[in-house]
């Protein structure tokens, strides 16, 4: 820098000129001006004037295409700077040319970013700067490139080679994009806030757009079939024979799947997405087909799970079937706590969390990088592998510290730990299964959980009432069909018939008939029965309820204590149940996230003796002899016929009765009619 101001240093001033000669300009390009008012002072030391080259006009191309731009030099506005002044008070044009680096609107650093003929800053005649700029020969458009060549250090004119001096509309562009692209300043935090408010605003209609667009969906998928769609020409319901037929060969997996969602898609909306000459029960059966060969299904179960749910949902719960369900664990709260447990699993590599608000000691598991059912808090007793619905009977049961319970079928043990783990050891806990070999894993389980309140024993359920009663709670987790959990075992699919829904039924009914008396009413802090099967059928579960309430009228159901799932049904293909089976809860794979299941609950009464006249209508209460009176025939004289119909009625629903000799009954009989 130096040496360049050296270089253009004022030489000292030139002789006397002639008086003849015409004045040279003062004018000096780049200078600032100091007054713009008035015509500057001749000056006794400017610098020697040179002729302008007007036989060199190339000298002119090189510097600008705009012919308005050599005027518009002169008026550059500049930021205010502090420019150093020369010995006789003037600025140094030169020197202040070098010390602007950056300034906003034109940035001159001297001839290392513009590489500019020296000649150009010379003095020349004001005539030359206002002449007509049309006489002059500014080049083309490709003789641009090189008016400004780049050097080592950009300048600002370099990133705007197109605008020496910002304009308006510039200075707006310029001041929008530093307030989207700069820091947050109290200057721009208003046009911030205000872009929020638009961006937020357009992301309001995008979305009220895409609800219109799903709204109207229905109303477009109707355009489509009537309109010159492919694949609305191309489906096509096989008739009854076609279906015949393609039952013996292997069908195309893509076809039965289209099939499958047009069919769902027409009975969403049949009366107007139908053909006329089909009726409602070809697509109903054509789809049972399809979801049947599709999923594996036998003909039977695939219909029998499909008048479950609508038809949309149908297809969900057969979806849901095909994957697995989360791996869920149950806390040992005999041994540790659940934020304990999941801290040492975390620390083993097992990625967890709370399977619900609905349960204190249920985890889930996502991942793991050890086996999860050999760790050392496993082998420990630390915790149970446990699906998340068998958690679900148990917190129905609520069981109380210091009471008897019994689990009617109770193997492997996940819901009789958990029952010993809520009696805190307490109380004693039957655990009973007819299967005397799984009672190997049940005994396990026990004693690796460390529950010492827990009896094990192998009976048939149905004799319970005979070998032992009186227990404050009961579980009966019924013996079912497994049609809940086919993601676990899908050999269900195809080896369930009817005859195997109508055996389970009867079994089902007999074991829940057996728990019933197996329930102490005079209980001070239970009397409860939880019924549970891990199906989803009507006949293991609705039914299976009605029965029971219709055969011990002393029973009632009471609600759950669950938060969630779905209620039972009261009224189910023509079958109509008590309308307290609505208490019961119901819980599906596509839904709920677990395995299917239904749970129940009853409230075991004493039973009542009513005297004769104050029986009311249609009062399902035991009642005595005694309220015959009134029917109109002789009470005494039918006495005997009266108390051995009563007996074998108690016979029949499994209570004790003293046995009475023929040969009595016969005297009895004599002797009233004497």
């Amino acid at each position: 820098m130096g040496g360049r101001r050296t270089k253009y240093k004022q030489e000292p001033p030139a002789p006397l000129r002639n008086p003849n000669e015409t004045r040279p300009s003062t004018k000096r390009l780049g200078k600032r001006k100091a007054n713009a008012d008035h015509e500057p002072e001749p000056s006794t030391n400017s610098r020697p004037t040179k002729k302008a080259k007007a036989d060199k006009p190339s000298a002119l191309k090189k510097r600008t295409k705009d012919p308005e731009k050599i005027s518009k030099v002169k008026p550059t506005p500049i930021k205010e700077t502090s420019i150093p002044l020369s010995e006789e008070g003037e600025s140094d044009g030169w020197e202040a040319a070098s010390d602007l680096e950056d300034v906003d609107g034109f940035a001159v650093d001297g001839r290392d970013d513009l590489d500019i003929d020296e000649d150009f800053f010379l003095p020349c005649s004001d005539d030359l700067l206002r002449g007509v700029p049309e006489e002059l020969d500014l080049g083309s458009d490709d003789e641009e490139v090189a008016l400004f060549p780049q050097k080592g250090r950009k300048s600002k004119q370099a990133e705007r080679p197109t605008k020496i001096i910002p304009t308006a509309s510039d200075e707006d562009s310029d001041d929008e994009s530093d307030n989207e692209d700069g820091p947050i300043t109290a200057k721009n935090i208003e046009f911030r806030s205000r872009a929020l408010d638009e961006e937020a605003a357009r992301e309001a209609e995008l979305d009220l757009e895409e609800m219109q667009n799903a709204a109207l969906d229905a109303s477009d998928d109707e355009i489509d079939m009537e309109g010159e769609g492919e694949d609305a020409e191309a489906f096509h319901l096989p008739t009854a024979e076609e279906r015949a037929e393609e039952k013996n060969h292997v069908a195309d997996v893509h076809v039965v799947q289209r099939r499958m969602r047009e069919c769902v898609r027409i009975l969403g909306n049949f009366r107007k997405l139908g053909a006329k000459d089909r009726l409602r029960s070809e697509y109903v059966e054509q789809l049972v087909s399809d979801i049947a060969s599709y999923y594996g299904y036998n003909d039977f179960l695939a219909e029998k799970l499909f008048q479950l749910f609508p038809v949309s949902e149908a297809v969900e719960f057969f979806e849901a079937n095909e994957v697995s369900r989360p791996v869920t664990i149950r806390t040992n709260t005999l041994k540790t706590r659940r934020r304990d447990l999941a801290q040492a699993l975390i620390n083993r590599g097992v990625n967890l969390e709370p399977i619900g608000k609905w349960t204190n000691v249920g985890l889930q598991v996502f991942e793991s990088s050890v086996p999860i059912g050999a760790t050392p808090e496993y082998l420990s007793g630390h915790y149970m592998l446990q699906a998340a619905s068998s958690f679900l009977p148990v917190i129905a049961l609520s069981p109380q510290p210091n009471e008897r319970v019994l689990d009617m079928a109770s193997a492997p043990g996940g819901k009789t730990t958990h029952i010993a783990a809520l009696l805190q050891n307490t109380g004693i806990v039957f655990a009973n299964d007819a299967n005397k070999a799984r009672t190997k894993s049940l005994t396990a389980n026990v004693h690796r959980l460390g529950c010492k309140n827990v009896v094990i024993c192998s009976y048939d359920g149905r004799e319970f009432p005979k070998v032992m009663g009186g227990f404050d709670r009961v579980l009966l987790d019924a013996p079912c069909s497994g049609t809940g959990v086919i993601s676990k075992d899908s050999s269900v699919k195809v080896n369930k018939s009817e005859r195997d829904f109508h055996l389970l039924s009867h079994l089902q009914k007999q074991l829940i008939l057996c728990a019933i008396d197996s329930v102490s009413p005079d209980s001070k802090t239970g009397g409860f029965l939880v019924y549970s099967t891990c199906s989803v059928t009507v006949d293991e579960n609705e039914a299976v309820v009605d029965y029971a309430l219709r055969k011990r009228p002393n029973v009632k159901l009471v609600d759950t204590g669950l938060g969630f799932g779905r209620d039972g049904f009261t009224k189910y293909r023509g079958k109509t149940f008590h309308p307290s089976v609505k208490l019961t809860k119901r819980f599906y794979p596509h839904v709920h996230n677990m395995d299917g299941f239904y749970v129940a609950k009853f409230k075991v009464e004493k039973r009542t003796k009513i005297k004769a006249g104050t029986q009311e209508a249609g009062s399902t209460n035991t009642v005595d002899a005694d309220e015959q009176q009134d029917v109109g025939f002789d009470s005494d004289e039918d006495r005997a016929f009266i108390e051995e119909g009563k007996r074998i009625q108690m016979k029949a629903k499994g209570l004790r009765v003293p046995h009475r000799r023929q040969s009595d009954i016969a005297g009895k009989v004599v002797k009233a009619a004497a």
